[in-house]
C-alpha cells in the first residue's frame, strides 16, 4: 500500500507511536488502558514535526490506519481536528465498548488486557471512543472494511460512517463481503488501493 501511495504522488511518514512493537515490552506497553490517548498524542507531534518540514504540505496531511490503527486515525480526528485533511480507517475500531461486547469470545480477553475491561473501565472506554466524540470530526473520511471480520466486527464501521454522515461530513465506505479483517485477495486489494487514491486525489 505505501509503494501505491508513493506511485501516486503521495509521500508517506510512518511514526512508531507509544505502544508500537520493536523497542521492547516497556515501550509497547505505555499506552496501555488508561494511556490510551498517550499514542494518539505522538500522532499529533508527527503532524508539528511535518509541518516544520520542507517538503511537506501542512494543509495536506492525511490520517490513514488499519484494525487499531484504524481507531488512531478515529481519534487522531476527533482529538485533533484541525491537523487532518482527510481520514482513511481500515477495518478500524470506532467504539472499545461495542468493539469488546461483539469481537469473537477467543480475541475479548486478549484485548480486554491492553485496552481495559468492560466490567471495571467501561466507563473510560466510551469517553475515549471516537463515536462519542463524533461531533469534532470536519475531515473527509474513508472507511473501509471486510463484512466476514471476526476481529473488529464491521458494525465498527457501519456505525461510525453513520455518525460522520450525521454531522453532515464528506464520508465513503467500501465493504468487501468476501473479506474478513484485512483484505486477502488481489483484486479486493487493487479496488481498495485505487479507490483511497480516488478519495484522496478529491479531497486532498
Amino acid at each position: 500500500m505505501k509503494q501505491y501511495f508513493l506511485n501516486n504522488g503521495y509521500a508517506v511518514f510512518e511514526p512508531n507511536v507509544r505502544g508500537s512493537s520493536g523497542y521492547g515490552k516497556e515501550y509497547a506497553s505505555l499506552d496501555d488502558v488508561r494511556n490510551r490517548m498517550d499514542s494518539v498524542k505522538d500522532l499529533k507531534a508527527g503532524v508539528e514535526w511535518l509541518q516544520d518540514h520542507p517538503d511537506a504540505d501542512a494543509d495536506r496531511i492525511v490520517a490513514y490506519g488499519g484494525s487499531y490503527g484504524g481507531f488512531m486515525v478515529l481519534s487522531a480526528l476527533t482529538e485533533y481536528p484541525d491537523l487532518w485533511a482527510a481520514g482513511v480507517d481500515v477495518v478500524g475500531i470506532a467504539n472499545f465498548v461495542t468493539f469488546l461486547e461483539n469481537t469473537s469470545d477467543w480475541r475479548r480477553s486478549l484485548r480486554e488486557a491492553e485496552y481495559g475491561s468492560l466490567d471495571e473501565d467501561r466507563e473510560f472506554l466510551q469517553e475515549i471512543s471516537p463515536t462519542n466524540n463524533i461531533e469534532n470530526i470536519s475531515a473527509p473520511l474513508f472507511v473501509l472494511h471486510g463484512e466476514n471480520d471476526p476481529r473488529v466486527p464491521v458494525s465498527e464501521a457501519e456505525q461510525i460512517v453513520d455518525d460522520v454522515r450525521d454531522q453532515g461530513v464528506p464520508v465513503r465506505k467500501l465493504i468487501f463481503d468476501d473479506e474478513g479483517h484485512g483484505f486477502s485477495k488481489l483484486e479486493n486489494r487493487k479496488q481498495a488501493y485505487s479507490a483511497v487514491v480516488e478519495f484522496l486525489d478529491e479531497h486532498v
